[in-house]
């Protein structure tokens, strides 16, 4: 049965979706079942069912951090990757009539299978060779998306690949001051050496903008196997060694102090992950991109992310927020600048 009216107000008129519908998805005739799954700071995902037929739905969230139009970005993105070697849920439909339910949206295949987080399923909670495999596959993925053909994928105008690089400081810094509350050591410093040793970008590619362990899904049992990327909101056209660096910034190793900050422990600390060294490596080879300059690439991934949970911090700070999680910001973000200034101290972590 659908959720609850209260649970959906605002957010999924079932009556409008479902005539909406009609005969665009299978099991027209009978009822359509509406569950809500989960509810992000950027988007809701609902799940629907009709006549034994199981779909996703995404629409921005109840207060959009994002315009609207997003849904219909991470559509035509899903799209493009029809027929590529990239894993990713099949989009099916989507809406740019607010009138159905009250937003844009679209549709997507379910994709049966996990996302790795503790604890994980079997065998994966006792197997370091079947957790090895999801290290593998997560960045074998990734070495695909970027050598997908963009512009014969219909990805023209996506981004714009010109000046990218150049761009990143100033768009993080521009974002930041924004809602800024505090100071923070190390910003100026990371900052300023990030200009100051920008590399020269390479061919352009299509990026994730925020890949990781907790935005792919695997299929259930060994070996690991990729069952799809999911939450291409923030892709774009760039330098495909961005996503490279948002992954290896973020990925500790056993034995590590969490790049974040004390009690920020990922999955991929667990005996058997492959190395950072391991992940580039794996990269490089299937890639054929030069890793040379990969250390700038980690420290603007520490920077980004910095800036932008900033803001849920600054939430905080003037009492829009009550989320324990945002308060957590307090040390994290300073953690995430710290960590970014050693690496910039020490020329990028061994390998």
């Amino acid at each position: 049965m659908s959720c609850g009216a209260g649970e959906l107000a605002g957010l999924v008129d079932v009556p409008r979706l479902e005539a909406w519908i009609g005969e665009r998805l299978p099991g027209a005739g009978s009822p359509l079942e509406v569950r809500r799954i989960t509810s992000g700071a950027s988007n809701e995902i609902f799940e629907l069912r009709r006549a034994g037929h199981c779909f996703i739905l995404r629409r921005p969230a109840r207060v959009p951090q994002v315009p609207p139009e997003n849904m219909l970005r991470e559509f035509r993105v899903l799209s493009a990757l029809e027929g590529t070697p990239v894993p990713h849920p099949k989009p099916l439909l989507a809406c740019d009539d607010p009138a159905v339910i009250g937003t844009f949206f679209y549709v997507m295949e379910r994709i049966e299978g996990f996302t790795p987080r503790l604890p994980l399923p079997p065998p994966f909670d006792r197997d370091p060779a079947a957790r090895h495999g999801l290290g593998t596959a997560l960045v074998e993925a990734l070495a695909a998306l970027a050598s997908v053909d963009w512009r014969a994928a219909g990805l023209e105008g996506l981004g714009r690949p010109a000046g990218y690089l150049e761009r990143q400081v100033d768009r993080w810094l521009g974002q930041l001051e924004r809602y800024r509350t505090r100071e923070l050591p190390g910003l100026e410093l990371v900052a300023g050496w990030l200009r100051e040793a920008r590399p020269k970008m390479g061919e352009p590619g299509l990026l994730h903008g925020d890949f990781q362990l907790a935005n792919a899904m695997f299929h259930h049992g060994a070996p690991a196997r990729l069952a799809a990327l999911v939450d291409f909101e923030q892709s774009t056209i760039g330098d495909p060694l961005v996503d490279l660096g948002w992954l290896l910034a973020l990925w500790d190793e056993p034995g590590e102090e969490p790049i974040r900050g004390a009690g920020n422990a990922r999955v991929n600390q667990q005996a058997g992950f492959p190395t950072r060294a391991e992940l580039a490596l794996r990269y490089a080879a299937a890639s054929g991109r030069s890793l040379a300059e990969l250390g700038w690439y980690e420290v603007l991934a520490l920077f980004k992310l910095a800036c932008v949970l900033e803001g849920a911090y600054a939430r905080h700070a003037r009492g829009q927020s009550g989320s324990p999680r945002h308060a957590g910001l307090a040390q994290m973000v300073p953690a995430l600048l710290a960590s970014a200034a050693r690496l910039v101290k020490a020329g990028g972590r061994p390998r």
